[in-house]
């Protein structure tokens, strides 16, 4: 059988991706949200450590599409270079590289010089660690002696109050360990970190994130009527889910009056399971009792 085609993900699934992700809503959540299993989601975040990465913009300098353009209009009707650049009001020496660069006057096509340039424009910028050796090593000296990256941004600061060569933010830091693609600072070093995390997460992961062991509408249990807290009416059940090794699980449901309990074996612990195991075990406890 030849193996199964998964499609990958479009440009607005990966900024929908992000924000999930940035929300603090978990792999498996945002699988969910895709019909993707986790580790495809994995994949996506892991390269660039959990964070995200920046919006890619064209700089402000560079020729637009439409110049291209201009410049293949001018190239059909045999124009020079620097008639050329006096219409776009360029200089005549930026008109001749980009029509250099891009197959010449023969071979010059306005849409595929601008997908070269933005290819080209693809050049990831080196941070201050990576240019700065004595930095890099100060670094990743404090970080094995178990410093945070808060605590080595601000003695770095201390240290060197009037010399703004040798200071660098916890983020950077952060970043030169997460996204390994930089190659400054080693994978060994996130062993040092306290959440000893290989990704990073986001803060709303545990503010907000999906959800993760909260129940929806909770009710808290010093709210519940002292009729329930006194145990002097039956009828009022506390349930429970016990968990054992090898993933194995038991629901339990105790009335309080009585302290008759019930118990269900069920194979997971997601809702819907234990809720229709503890109404089937219910249901035949019912029956027994009136076969009584």
């Amino acid at each position: 059988m030849g193996q199964r085609f998964r499609r990958g993900f479009t440009g607005a699934e990966k900024t929908e991706l992000w924000d999930r992700w940035q929300r603090g809503e978990s792999l498996k959540a945002i699988g969910r949200a895709f019909g993707k299993p986790s580790s495809s989601i994995y994949n996506q975040v892991a390269p660039h450590g959990g964070i995200r990465p920046a919006a890619r913009r064209r700089s402000r300098l560079a020729l637009t599409l439409s110049e291209r353009e201009e410049i293949s209009r001018g190239i059909a009707v045999h124009q020079s270079a620097r008639s050329m650049a006096r219409l776009l009001g360029r200089s005549a020496s930026t008109v001749s590289r980009e029509i250099s660069r891009n197959g010449g006057y023969d071979d010059y096509r306005a849409a595929l010089a601008d997908d070269q340039a933005w290819a080209r424009a693809r050049r990831p910028k080196r941070c201050k660690l990576a240019s700065n050796p004595w930095l890099r090593q100060a670094v990743a000296k404090k970080l094995r002696s178990n410093w945070a990256p808060e605590q080595v941004a601000g003695w770095l600061k201390r240290a060197h109050p009037d010399d703004e060569s040798y200071h660098v933010s916890h983020e950077t830091i952060y970043r030169s360990l997460f996204v390994q693609a930089r190659g400054v600072l080693k994978k060994q070093l996130l062993s040092h970190l306290r959440s000893k995390r290989t990704i990073r997460r986001s803060k709303q992961a545990g503010l907000n994130g999906d959800g993760r062991g909260q129940i929806k509408d909770l009710v808290s249990i010093r709210q519940r009527p002292a009729a329930v807290e006194d145990r002097a009416v039956p009828g009022h059940w506390e349930g429970d889910l016990l968990s054992g090794s090898k993933n194995s699980y038991i629901a339990t449901l105790v009335e309080r009056h009585t302290r008759y309990v019930m118990l269900a074996k069920v194979p997971n612990k997601d809702t819907q399971t234990v809720v229709s195991a503890l109404i089937k075990q219910a249901k035949s406890c019912r029956v027994s009792c009136i076969s009584r």
